[in-house]
């Protein structure tokens, strides 16, 4: 009986502090291809998930509650034999401390997402070898999440994951592949990582930090504190738009973050609302019709 007891606790041990890193939901829809036997797009979409959950991607113990919540929505345009055109939107979040919100992290969709893909092929990565673009890009935005969450709970923390990503972007050259490649005038997985890694968009990686830890980490014990920092965090991405206008990673981070924003300065203890809005309207001039609705 105490040996029966022992190999319970062991196994309740063992999966609270080796749980996984991800905890992710990928969605595959094939409505727009019109296939009659869905068979194919569930077992992917099965196999997908087991992929990304089932796997252990770092060195690092996750406990069970440490997961990262994340959602991965692929849309079929195009399918034939086993070859599938698609477009992938992959967003993260992560808990704030002491509320029982999720901050939204990243928010991005990728067009350039075409693969070859059997039923029942098993989805094995190889980091030394690239060959599986359904693998490449599916295991490059998991460690883009990954990386983006370490950002958000220690300054630059992200730097070994971004890097396993771009490990993956220079196998990918010289692919049939498209997304991967140095493009004039495209966002593409390339330009995403070698941003996250370059000394010249340091104030992102900044802001991310501050931002979380030191803004809405704080707001439910220091709401006014937790607000001036998050205005700060916005007035460093007027020093990168000066030396990167249009920057990319700044596009990224308010997909993810404009309502949040347009919530947190709506209520609460009162700040510069004339300044930050101004401020706002200087670095994402796309959003300008959220920052008009922040009234206070």
């Amino acid at each position: 009986m105490r040996k029966i007891l022992l190999l319970i606790l062991l196994l309740v041990f063992s999966q609270t502090f080796y749980a996984q890193e991800l905890n992710c939901t990928i969605t595959v829809n094939s409505d727009q291809v019109g296939q009659t036997n869905q068979q194919i797009f569930k077992t992917l979409e099965r196999s997908l998930n087991d992929f990304v959950n089932k796997s252990k991607w770092t060195n690092r113990v996750y406990r069970e509650n440490e997961r990262v919540n994340a959602r991965m929505f692929i849309t079929v345009t195009q399918y034939e034999s086993d070859r599938f055109e698609a477009n992938i939107q992959i967003q993260s979040s992560r808990p704030v401390f002491n509320t029982s919100y999720e901050s939204p992290v990243f928010n991005y969709k990728d067009d350039a997402f075409n693969f070859q893909y059997q039923e029942f092929q098993p989805l094995v990565f190889n980091e030394n070898v690239f060959d599986s673009n359904l693998v490449g890009v599916i295991t490059y935005y998991v460690y883009v999440i990954l990386g983006l969450d370490a950002d958000t709970f220690s300054l630059e923390g992200g730097d070994e994951l971004y890097r396993k990503a771009q490990n993956i972007v220079t196998q990918a050259q010289g692919t049939n592949f498209s997304g991967w490649s140095q493009e004039t005038g495209k966002r593409t997985r390339f330009e995403l990582v070698d941003n996250l890694l370059s000394n010249s968009f340091r104030e992102y990686r900044i802001a991310m930090y501050n931002y979380h830890r030191k803004g809405l980490d704080i707001l439910g014990d220091n709401n006014s504190t937790g607000k001036q920092v998050i205005a700060g965090s916005m007035r460093l991405f007027e020093t990168l738009i000066k030396r990167r206008p249009n920057a990319f990673l700044i596009q990224t981070f308010f997909d993810a973050k404009s309502e949040e924003i347009q919530n947190i300065f709506s209520d609460g203890p009162k700040v510069d609302i004339v300044k930050l809005k101004e401020t706002l309207n200087r670095v994402a001039p796309f959003y300008s019709s959220t920052w008009n609705e922040i009234k206070y």
